[in-house]
């Protein structure tokens, strides 16, 4: 349904990529669901109209508050990076460069370094230092048309230091102009005091900190880490149950080194998204294709680890899995802090196509934070958060390695930097 105007804004001059094939407007069997020759409309923070500029009802002029001629720039739903680890203490930038030089990750971890080392520097740090690092990882994935990012906790692991990241990411919201989902991943590892007390940390997960986190309004989601090195599917079990006792939906680590199941895992307890998946298994695909489970490619993990083992595609799509792509941008296993990165990481090492890499990072990114009702596509009724380029063709946005394309972005309505109303 569109909206009559008058309206707010309304852009013109436009090549949109709608991500929403069929759609009015769009030819049949175009995956970016283009609309060649476009004008989208906004208010209320809303898209209000969306569709081939010459299907306009009136002159543009006489529709709205401020008219934006784009210049035949291409316009894409904002991007969205659904898996982050954004907010963190220091860095592993030493570790990595002795790994290189022939160290083991087991030789630097006893000493302290590893994870140990991050959960360290995150409980030292203040939420100023934590919130001025975060923005600063933050703002190249905006400047690249991000407009939705989620940011996990789980490196504080500890009730404190874990809300004191969920508070610096519900600041970075705030502060800057992108819209922040939170995410509670206090199983991510054993705390270092907790090592021989596996089980008293999962009951102070379950009883102090999602309770805390719900009641405090900072935490959208909650994960955790089902991995031979980290928690086992029983213990996640117990975690996922606590969330729904506090109505906070789910999203898993799932089958990234090993197959213990945790793509069923998170099928069986309705998660979100299933996330890594290089392992899952055939009846873990079969458990997501029947629960609607997002699974969500990491490829920036998947190269700094060296990883062989290449999730599997072929079996997502011939399911009809909905795949999300996005940075896991973290300290240790995957530094990048570039979305359109991954979309070519995605499409070179685990050989998906462009428009499934561009799909998923706005419609199935969308869908894997549970927003696919309100992002991800340029449809009518949806947040108004835009991506403008200055681009030939969408598959340029995987194509190429580093460049500026991002001419502008919007977010909810509001141009947040680029073009200006005529």
């Amino acid at each position: 349904m569109t909206d009559a105007p008058p309206w707010d804004t309304l852009w013109t001059g436009a090549a949109l990529a709608t991500l929403a094939p069929g759609a009015p407007g769009t030819a049949a069997g175009d995956a970016y669901g283009t609309i060649p020759d476009g004008a989208i409309a906004a208010r209320g923070g809303r898209i209000a109209w969306v569709g081939p500029r010459a299907a306009l009802p009136s002159a543009p002029q006489a529709l709205a508050a401020r008219v934006v001629d784009l210049g035949g720039r291409w316009v894409t739903p904002g991007l969205i990076d659904c898996h982050t680890h954004l907010v963190f203490g220091g860095d592993r930038v030493e570790e990595w460069e002795r790994r290189l030089n022939g160290e083991s990750y087991e030789a630097i971890a006893r000493e302290g370094g590893g994870i140990a080392r991050t959960v360290r520097l995150t409980r030292e740090a203040t939420e100023e230092d934590l919130f001025r690092s975060a923005a600063r990882r933050l703002r190249p994935l905006l400047a690249e048309g991000v407009t939705t990012v989620e940011v996990k906790s789980g490196y504080g692991l500890e009730p404190e230091a874990e809300l004191k990241m969920l508070r610096v990411a519900r600041r970075l919201e705030r502060e800057l102009p992108v819209r922040v989902r939170t995410t509670l991943l206090a199983a991510h590892a054993l705390p270092p005091e907790r090592r021989d007390d596996r089980a008293g940390y999962i009951d102070r997960i379950v009883t102090e900190m999602i309770p805390a986190a719900a009641a405090q309004g900072l935490a959208d989601a909650v994960d955790a880490f089902c991995e031979t090195i980290a928690f086992t599917p029983a213990e996640v079990d117990r975690v996922f149950a606590a969330a729904r006792r506090h109505g906070l939906p789910v999203k898993l680590h799932a089958d990234q080194l090993s197959d213990l199941g945790g793509a069923a895992l998170a099928a069986r307890c309705g998660a979100l998204s299933a996330d890594h998946l290089e392992h899952a298994g055939e009846a873990g695909l079969d458990a997501m294709a029947a629960a609607g489970t997002v699974a969500v490619l990491l490829p920036g993990a998947f190269y700094l680890l060296r990883e062989t083992r290449l999730p599997p595609v072929a079996g997502f799509r011939a399911r009809g899995i909905p795949m999300a792509v996005a940075t896991d941008l973290n300290p240790g296993t995957s530094p990048v802090q570039s979305l359109r990165l991954a979309l070519n990481m995605a499409c070179t090492l685990f050989r998906l196509t462009p428009a499934e890499a561009l799909a998923g990072a706005t419609r199935e990114a969308a869908r894997a934070l549970g927003l696919a009702a309100e992002a991800g596509t340029l449809e009518p009724g949806k947040r108004c958060d835009l991506a403008v380029w200055e681009i030939d063709r969408p598959a340029e946005l995987a194509y190429w390695l580093g460049g500026g394309a991002c001419a502008g972005r919007v977010l909810a309505g509001v141009p947040v930097d680029g073009p200006a109303p005529a």
